[in-house]
């Protein structure tokens, strides 16, 4: 899966997850741009990418994140 193959995915989550259809991730979207996801969300989102990709994040990978394109690279190096 490429990493535009996975931002759609992810889209789906994000949307799924945070109950917005109009969510629109890019690379740069940080949790600043999308008034649902805060803390509580965050790690909704995180069990919910790692089931749907079948993969598990270390904590410091998760804290490493700044944006969804951090969040993209550590699902495509799994």
């Amino acid at each position: 899966m490429n990493k535009d193959e996975t931002l759609a995915k992810l889209t789906g989550i994000f949307r799924d997850e945070l109950d917005n259809e109009e969510i629109v991730l890019t690379p740069e979207t940080t949790a600043e741009d999308i008034e649902e996801w805060d803390s509580l969300s965050h790690i909704q989102l995180i069990v919910a990418v790692e089931k749907a990709f079948g993969i598990r994040f270390t904590s410091s990978e998760i804290r490493s994140w700044n944006d969804v394109g951090e969040m993209i690279d550590s699902i495509t190096s799994k």
